[in-house]
């Protein structure tokens, strides 16, 4: 089991999380239903949205139990996202800041799920 390809998130409304992440990727979603949404990153990648109350079993984690990550090139394309996903409505959990690792920012989707960019050390 190396190969990961689908990460699913539970959320309180499907429609306002695939148009989140239709806006953050620059993606649109594939229609599921009610209940259930997907994005196709074309990296190999799916994100699926997956109403909380109608996960089988019963979602008992909380949001901001995991990270999302995404690396970028410089501290340029860092700025960038910080605009992009402010303009897009997430919430600032951490501003930029120094890290071990490198430059980054954490922001929170509509349902809490932590969105980690960062620019490594080094790269």
């Amino acid at each position: 089991m190396q190969n990961l390809s689908f990460i699913i998130l539970y959320v309180d409304d499907v429609a306002a999380s695939a148009r989140f992440y239709e806006k953050l990727f620059g993606l649109k979603s594939e229609a599921g239903s009610d209940n259930f949404s997907s994005l196709a990153l074309g990296n190999g990648l799916t994100v699926g949205l997956w109403r909380r109350d109608q996960a089988r079993p019963t979602a008992t984690s909380m949001p901001g139990a995991v990270e999302l990550c995404f690396p970028v090139p410089d501290l340029a394309a860092l700025e960038a996202a910080h605009a992009a996903v402010v303009e897009i409505g997430a919430a600032i959990l951490q501003p930029t800041t120094e890290m071990d690792f490198g430059t980054t920012f954490t922001a929170a989707d509509p349902d809490g799920h932590r969105l980690r960019v960062f620019h490594p050390n080094g790269a």
